[in-house]
């Protein structure tokens, strides 16, 4: 099976980057991954592993001639350089420890579930693939009814236990009886999966816009929506409680989080730079009595007011 091979290339990724530079020799693997699978390591299956490995990960397995060792020259830089290598590898390996030790650990795994990545994910990654379009039936949230589509599936990003196909969407496209083409943004949408009620591949394929890249596109966002015409992004400064400020350091609001000054007993001050919207506000709010916003004023004010209306709805 295709899910047990790639396993098996994770397998290797992991066992060499967690010797370092030192490697391990045919024989060691060898040992190690008869023991994991129960199965001989022959060298031309390792072989076809490196291949494999190379092609699909980008990732180099080298070897050094002076005492025959394997390894992955500076692996952590190397994951760290694409994202969806190290999520790939992260998913193969919970999912994998998760089926090993299913029957051992009953009862003592617990994992949060993402309904919207259960059905749609794969069609739209494999239509991602391909270079096709795809016809989806949407509902939105704001809405009690649905309406057909046609996108052209440009990426998936996951947030908040959320998957979201961001593309261009035929449907949008016309401005003044002028249909825009796929690099202009204002055809661009986010669709949540968990709204999509049905979706297929078509025949019509497309070409991705030059330079796309979707962490670049919402790097001023916090989560996945684009900005409203006009909205710039601004610093937002905010102090933290002794534990919050823990808390930050290890998972930040956002990307581009910086810890401005730290006081033993009184917590840190950070500060973002972002479009705000109704998700940082209700970001806030939720941490509200552990971080309060300095400025800007308007951002402090609507959290303030957010805060107060709540409160009301228990009097």
């Amino acid at each position: 099976m295709v899910s047990e091979l790639i396993g098996k290339y994770i397998w290797l990724i992991q066992t060499l980057s967690s010797t370092g530079e030192r490697g391990l020799t045919l024989m060691e693997l060898s040992d190690k991954y008869e023991r994991h699978y129960g199965q001989p390591y022959s060298r031309r299956t390792f072989n076809n592993h490196r291949i494999a490995i190379l092609d699909i990960f980008g990732i180099d397995i080298e070897c050094d001639r002076g005492t025959n060792r394997y390894s992955i020259h500076y692996s952590d830089e190397a994951l760290d350089k694409n994202k969806s290598v190290n999520w790939l590898i992260d998913t193969f390996t919970v999912n994998n420890l998760l089926t090993l030790g299913k029957e051992r650990l009953s009862g003592r795994v617990g994992v949060e579930e993402i309904p919207s990545g259960r059905k749609f994910l794969t069609p739209i990654m494999q239509a991602m693939e391909d270079g096709m379009e795809l016809e989806i039936v949407y509902g939105k949230y704001t809405s009690s009814t649905s309406e057909t589509l046609h996108v052209q599936p440009f990426a998936v990003k996951e947030h908040e236990r959320r998957w979201y196909l961001i593309g261009f969407c035929h449907e949008r496209a016309h401005v003044n009886g002028t249909e825009l083409r796929n690099n202009d943004m204002r055809a661009w949408r986010v669709y949540g999966l968990d709204r999509i009620q049905s979706l297929s591949e078509t025949e019509t394929s497309f070409k991705m816009p030059k330079g796309f890249d979707v962490e670049n596109l919402f790097r001023e966002s916090f989560g996945v929506f684009f900005p409203k015409e006009g909205q710039k992004s601004v610093t937002v400064r905010f102090k933290a409680t002794e534990e919050e400020t823990r808390y930050l350091r290890d998972l930040p609001i956002h990307s581009s989080q910086v810890e401005e000054s730290s006081s033993a007993g009184e917590g840190s001050v950070f500060r973002i730079r972002l479009i705000p919207d109704e998700n940082l506000l209700m970001e806030f709010c939720r941490r509200s009595g552990r971080v309060v916003v300095l400025e800007p004023e308007d951002v402090k004010t609507a959290v303030k007011n957010l805060l107060t209306i709540g409160y009301e709805q228990y009097q």
